[in-house]
């Protein structure tokens, strides 16, 4: 917009009456401007775009999880909120936008320095764009039967998790598909990872990977094309849906008989 106008950044910066670097940081998206400055920008370079005034707007809003006193600072929920579709492999654990309360609860009881309310309250709100009508989520998850396995929080709360998988498994923004236990190896023995996209085909994919000491955030090309040849191979020999509901109903049938 300032190169279209015909402004350098040292005469644009004098007329608005910033330093050279400010104006660099705020071009760059270091340094966030308000409303009134970006209107007095779009004045100078004669040049006027809603889109953009409402994408500062935006910006400036504090995110949903600053409710709950969690400070993102760049991390997943941030990305997450942003994304239109998820596609997720879950190795170990229930996926997260798939657990249900007493999951959470008991997942995290492990992790002795965790806000338990506060993680699953976060938890259990992002799962609501999975049936929200004013800015859905779309999800394809696809979880190692491992993860069906393994009694976190004791039979009861697995008994009741599994029930929930069967629930979500028919909502139209969720595709939940098993990779069994008796395919044997595959691409993403090394472990879980999610991959992102968002509105905009413009923005690039982004892959997120957790891991024991901290978390991924890649949107390298490199990275994220091999990510997403992983994910598609592991589409190629899980359980379609209906096959992957029926090994659930099955697991909550031996659970509840055993």
């Amino acid at each position: 917009m300032r190169e279209a106008s015909g402004h350098t950044l040292d005469t644009a910066a004098a007329a608005l009456d910033k330093t050279r670097s400010a104006l660099h940081r705020i071009e760059t998206g270091e340094t966030k401007a308000n409303v009134h400055l970006i209107r007095t920008m779009m004045d100078l370079y004669d040049h006027f775009d809603p889109a953009l005034i409402d994408a500062v707007r935006k910006s400036t809003q504090k995110p949903w999880f600053a409710a709950y006193g969690v400070q993102d600072n760049g991390g997943y929920l941030g990305v997450e909120t942003e994304a239109s579709h998820v596609d997720e492999f879950s190795a170990q654990v229930i996926p997260g936008l798939l657990q249900t309360d007493g999951y959470i609860r008991a997942l995290f009881t492990t992790r002795g320095n965790t806000n338990l309310e506060q993680a699953a309250l976060i938890r259990l709100f992002r799962q609501r764009r999975l049936i929200s009508e004013s800015d859905p989520l779309t999800y394809t998850a696809i979880v190692d039967e491992a993860a069906l396995l393994r009694q976190v929080g004791g039979p009861s709360a697995m008994r009741e998790q599994l029930h929930h998988l069967l629930e979500v498994a028919n909502l139209p923004t969720v595709t939940l598909r098993v990779l069994p236990l008796d395919l044997g190896a595959h691409d993403a023995l090394p472990g879980p990872f999610c991959l992102l996209s968002f509105p905009d085909p413009e923005d690039p994919e982004y892959l997120y990977v957790e891991h024991v000491t901290g978390t991924l955030h890649c949107e390298e090309e490199e990275d994220v094309t091999e990510a997403r040849t992983v994910f598609t191979q592991l589409e190629s020999v899980a359980l379609d849906p209906d096959d992957s509901v029926a090994l659930i109903r099955a697991l909550t049938g031996s659970m509840i008989t055993g």
